[in-house]
């Protein structure tokens, strides 16, 4: 009866096809354009790119092979069919969707293989169920599915709030960096999963499915193109001022390579770094340049980005906030001397002065570090001038 509906229905028909044309259309402009259409000055991970290109071309080739449905008369038929669709899809479609996800965190590259030998029992039940053309499998093929994705969630939580804390520890800004926005593309996209094994009973959500195609075809496009790629961050340094050389005094101390994670910085070199920070970041105003990197940083007081690292973390501070507490610093002094001068100026105005390109996280940065909001702090300042 519900594929009798799908067929004879003209507006799932309608959404059918353009939710596989605009996959389509995404695939090839991943794969065939070199620069980013929504943020020119952003320049995305190419692998990156290319998975979700090749997620959004199994989204197309999803849709061809349920295709024959829409000609079927036959039960059996059109139950073998789903069968098939199905296996192809975990095949291709689901694991090309967590690669997609695992890809935009950048701290460190994850194997992938492990994502495709995760769905490898349910191909393997899906196809023992085409041969033997049965569904008695379908019960724990479904639990185990509902099992791993369950699995999923937890792990991705895990790795995005992992990847969060490598984010402030390497970088003031953290624009077109943070990855809360796979929260929404992974809902998007179980939400889709489990629609399709909810079709066959609920006909009203096979418009849902082909909506959700759309929406998760727009999201990951708009967010691949807005992903800044941070493995070039750093080998384009664009420090005014000369390194202070390799190491913290004429060379006596010599800096470990960058691969190496458990080195402990000396006291002798912690104890050095924090008047290189005040003459190579704070006197010559380093920390005002955008998107300023630790190894940046590092690299400017002649240390290495491990050394500098667990200073900031013997302070009790990420780097990211300590960029931010020097930025915030000169905002204010910029405010009070605006007042006391009764020079015009408004808050966006100093904020860009301050190094920060974004005024949203001007303020998010500001709250969180002195606990009131910008507005709230300089209405106090109004108050005392």
């Amino acid at each position: 009866m519900f594929e009798q509906l799908i067929r004879e229905d003209d507006l799932y028909t309608i959404l059918y096809g353009a939710s596989a044309m605009l996959s389509l259309v995404a695939c090839c402009y991943l794969l065939f354009r070199r620069s980013n259409a929504i943020a020119p000055d952003i320049t995305s991970p190419v692998h990156l790119r290319r998975w979700a290109a090749a997620f959004f071309a199994s989204l197309t080739l999803s849709h061809l092979w349920y295709l024959p449905i829409f000609y079927l008369t036959s039960a059996a038929d059109i139950m073998l069919c789903n069968t098939i669709g199905g296996t192809l899809d975990f095949m291709t479609l689901f694991p090309f969707a967590i690669v997609v996800l695992l890809s935009m965190l950048q701290d460190r590259r994850r194997p992938l293989w492990p994502v495709f030998v995760m769905f490898m029992p349910i191909v393997v039940g899906l196809v023992i169920c085409c041969v033997n053309r049965s569904d008695a499998l379908l019960p724990v093929l479904f639990a185990y599915y509902l099992l791993l994705c369950i699995g999923l969630i937890v792990y991705m939580v895990r790795e995005v709030r992992q990847y969060g804390r490598w984010l402030c520890d390497n970088y003031a800004d953290l624009e077109h960096k943070e990855m809360w926005q796979s929260f929404v593309v992974l809902a998007v996209v179980m939400l889709v999963l489990f629609l399709y094994t909810l079709e066959a009973i609920v006909p009203a959500y096979k418009y849902i499915t082909q909506l959700d195609c759309i929406i998760l075809v727009c999201f990951l496009v708009w967010r691949v193109e807005t992903l800044s790629d941070l493995s070039i961050e750093d080998k384009a340094v664009t420090l005014e001022q000369e390194p202070a050389g390799g190491s913290l005094e004429d060379g006596i101390c010599q800096c470990p390579p960058e691969g190496v994670d458990n080195c402990e910085v000396p006291q002798t070199i912690h104890d050095k770094i924090g008047p290189l920070l005040q003459k190579h970041c704070i006197d010559s105003q380093l920390y005002l340049q955008h998107d300023l990197s630790i190894s940046q940083l590092a690299k400017a007081i002649g240390t290495n980005r491990l050394y500098l690292s667990q200073y900031f973390s013997r302070q009790g501070m990420t780097y990211n906030a300590y960029i931010n507490s020097l930025r915030i610093d000169r905002f204010m002094s910029l405010y009070r001397q605006a007042v006391a001068t009764q020079r015009h100026i408004t808050a966006r105005q100093l904020a860009f002065e301050s190094g920060y390109r974004s005024y949203t996280t001007f303020s998010a940065a500001f709250k969180q570090l002195k606990g009131q909001t910008v507005t709230a702090w300089m209405r106090e300042m109004g108050k005392e001038s």
